[in-house]
């Protein structure tokens, strides 16, 4: 069946699927043994029903929680991103780590004669259905897929020359780099990109203060929680 809505996909679903498998199993645990046990053991097997019940659903409303944030909450995030951004619409925009381009489309409508490009390694672990062309399959149907261009390519290397965009942004993307000095590197490769005065809006979980020693002048905003993780959004102007 064609896709007629975009799909901005689960965010590390093996994760999520783990959760609901283990919220899955706690609850039939408790059950069963409470079920096989009740007459005979009557307080033990409900202690033991409480005790399962209550792990199960703390998975299951972990696993609930993380399908909320890919599902609900990074719509909204993005509209805050790009609220921030108050694009003109004429600007040029990197989106480093796209995924199925949820930023870059969203980015992408916001123009006129602007243009954005989307990069990323495209792996399917970190997002479901992570692929380029779904990524430009949704570009087409959110109608800006004459004003999106998707790259595959690495973070820490970006093939494109000095000053290039207005505006360089990533979200949830960069703690997947495995080592500091790569995304240590990811960073300065996106501060080598921006123009002078250009902006920099870096979104991610567990290493923002990491990036914020690499930026000059960066502010980072107030915590919150996406994904069961510690979030916060790194802004920037490029002097």
């Amino acid at each position: 069946m064609a896709q007629t809505k975009p799909d901005y996909g689960l965010d590390i679903p093996t994760v999520v699927n783990d959760h609901f498998s283990r919220g899955g199993w706690a609850a039939f645990l408790a059950i069963g043994v409470w079920f096989m046990n009740r007459a005979e053991y009557p307080d033990v097997s409900l202690r033991i029903l409480l005790v399962l019940g209550a792990i199960g659903i703390v998975f299951l409303a972990l696993g609930a929680y993380m399908v909320w944030s890919s599902r609900t909450a990074k719509l909204a995030l993005r509209d805050e991103i790009l609220d921030g951004l108050a694009l003109r619409g004429d600007e040029k925009v990197l989106d480093v780590g796209c995924g199925l381009g949820l930023l870059a489309i969203g980015a992408a409508k916001r123009l006129k004669s602007g243009r954005v490009t989307g990069i990323d390694i495209w792996d399917q672990s970190l997002l479901s259905g992570n692929s380029m062309d779904a990524a430009k399959e949704n570009a087409k149907l959110e109608g800006v897929g004459d004003k999106v261009k998707f790259d595959a390519g690495d973070a820490s290397k970006l093939p494109y020359p000095d000053a290039s965009f207005d505006v360089v942004t990533s979200s949830s993307a960069l703690h997947h780099i495995g080592s500091t000095d790569r995304r240590s590197q990811a960073v300065r490769e996106m501060l080598r990109v921006l123009k002078p005065g250009g902006r920099l809006v870096i979104f991610d979980t567990l290493r923002t203060d990491e990036y914020a020693a690499l930026v000059p002048n960066a502010e980072l905003g107030a915590p919150r929680w996406l994904w069961c993780l510690p979030s916060r959004m790194l802004t920037a102007k490029r002097s």
